[in-house]
């Protein structure tokens, strides 16, 4: 299927590698040029180098902290137009709410809500000015289903699953769509760090923490970050337009519920 994006310009944060990577490689295939952004530049360099050799398409990477303002702005204006806007941090980091002071609540809001909210702000109205957008958020399923220890990630998380459902049908009627992504466990460096802690605390080996894990979702496998990057493409497709303000949940079917 022609998606009919290629040549648009699309803003992915956290794209150095993971799940951020995989949307850009899926919407680089796509013919979709790219402004990538990570922290850490080297491998910000050579994750676009790969996706540039492999598809043809322009790739400017921007090393910066996109939790900050001026990393926000380096972003924007290394971008031509922002067509397409793929909201991804990584999550903040698990714990025992008792042990969590207003810096670390005030941490996670601002890398897993307000910074999305303030790169939807910059970019909303010249997508509706030009009838054609498309913005998606990297969640995560404990939107759908908390996870006790994600505390800090269920809340701000959540906070921006609300601000979205109401945004997202003001914008529809432009051609301007606003959707979730919940990914489930990736096999990405952040499942793998947190099954080796795992592993440590039980005193098992991690691939061990693995097998268990993986049986657990009905797939019987984790993700991978191809995969949920396609889905993105999906969603950022001419086809997506009448899909909007919705938590597109990817987890191997692994969450129990009906709705």
């Amino acid at each position: 299927m022609d998606l009919g994006i290629a040549g648009k310009w699309a803003l992915v944060c956290g794209a150095s590698k993971g799940l951020g990577y995989g949307c850009a490689l899926a919407l680089a295939r796509e013919g979709v040029n790219l402004v990538i952004n990570a922290r850490t530049a080297q491998a910000l360099s050579a994750a676009g180098a790969a996706i540039a050799a492999e598809t043809g398409v322009e790739v400017r990477t921007v090393a910066c902290d996109i939790t900050t303002e001026a990393g926000r702005l380096a972003a924007l204006a290394a971008c031509p137009q922002v067509d397409i806007l793929v909201n991804n941090a990584g999550g903040p980091p698990p714990g025992d709410f008792r042990n969590w002071t207003r810096e670390h609540w005030i941490a996670a809001l601002d890398a897993n809500m307000l910074t999305p909210i303030e790169l939807i702000k910059a970019t909303v109205d010249p997508m509706i000015a030009r009838g054609f957008g498309r913005i998606v958020n990297i969640t995560s399923s404990s939107v759908k289903a908390p996870i006790e220890i994600l505390g800090l990630s269920n809340g701000a998380r959540s906070g921006l699953t609300g601000f979205v459902a109401g945004l997202a049908r003001k914008t529809v009627e432009h051609n301007v769509t606003i959707n979730n992504l919940l990914p489930g466990q990736f096999d990405t460096d952040r499942l793998r760090n947190t099954t080796a802690a795992a592993a440590k605390n039980l005193g098992k080996p991690a691939e061990e923490i693995a097998a268990q894990r993986r049986q657990l979702i009905p797939a019987k496998r984790f993700g991978n970050a191809l995969e949920f990057g396609q889905m993105c493409a999906y969603l950022c497709s001419e086809q997506a337009s009448y899909f909007t303000g919705q938590n597109v949940l990817l987890d191997g079917g692994a969450y129990p519920g009906t709705y």
